[in-house]
């Protein structure tokens, strides 16, 4: 008889039990569903992120709609309101008469003359002249204008500022202009005994806006020396 030990006999191990089929096929089935939850979803963001992005659009083509027609508005308008201000706009203008006796003053069936105050340098001493016949007459100065350029030759020529204050019609609407003009001038020698003679060549504008004080200022620089 042997003295080794003995060992005990392990029963032999059982086979693994076969997988359920219910279960496989309700794991199949949660996992699929899960996926196509999951594909869902992505579609919803694309579609969510598709939607926004087509409102962002859609607002930006009524502001660029927007903002062309509120150029477009402000375009017309400042092209009418240029309009207007050229359609109002007067500028005053004459043309000498034959004789050189007077300046003629010019207007357009838009723009009749109303009315014209004529002031003079105050050296001059003839203070202003209201003109009703549309003209510049040369009896309101003649003799003032000889006297300041007496001493010098009988043939010269030059300049006479006057502030021009003129009220004219725009349509059916009085507006008024004003301005320092040159009154062009020559003069000749006359028949003996009656000195010299004066002739009025043309009205230019001189600078817009002034007064008094500014019409003197101009007389003192361009008077013609004696």
């Amino acid at each position: 008889m042997s003295d080794e030990p003995v060992l005990p006999i392990e029963p032999a191990a059982e086979p693994a039990p076969a997988p359920d089929p219910a279960l496989q096929v309700a794991a199949t089935e949660a996992v699929a569903k899960a996926e196509a939850a999951a594909t869902r979803r992505r579609w919803i963001n694309l579609g969510e992120f598709i939607a926004v992005a087509g409102l962002i659009i859609a607002l930006l083509g009524l502001y660029l709609n927007w903002a062309d027609r509120r150029e477009e508005t402000t375009e017309k308008q400042v092209a009418s309101a240029k309009a207007e201000r050229e359609s109002a706009r007067f500028d005053v203008r004459a043309v000498a008469a034959p004789n050189g006796a007077a300046l003629l003053l010019q207007h357009d069936e838009r723009h009749a003359i109303r009315d014209a105050i004529v002031t003079f340098p105050t050296d001059l001493g003839i203070g202003s002249r209201d003109t009703v016949a549309d003209s510049i007459e040369r009896g309101w100065f003649e003799h003032a204008l000889l006297k300041a350029t007496d001493g010098g030759p009988d043939a010269r020529s030059g300049r006479l500022p006057v502030l021009i204050v003129l009220t004219y019609w725009d349509g059916d609407t009085p507006r008024t202009t004003r301005g320092i003009y040159d009154i062009g001038w020559k003069t000749e020698k006359g028949v003996p005994l009656f000195g010299r003679t004066l002739k009025l060549e043309s009205l230019r504008l001189h600078e817009l806006g002034g007064d008094q004080k500014r019409l003197d200022a101009v007389w003192a620089a361009q008077r013609p020396k004696g």
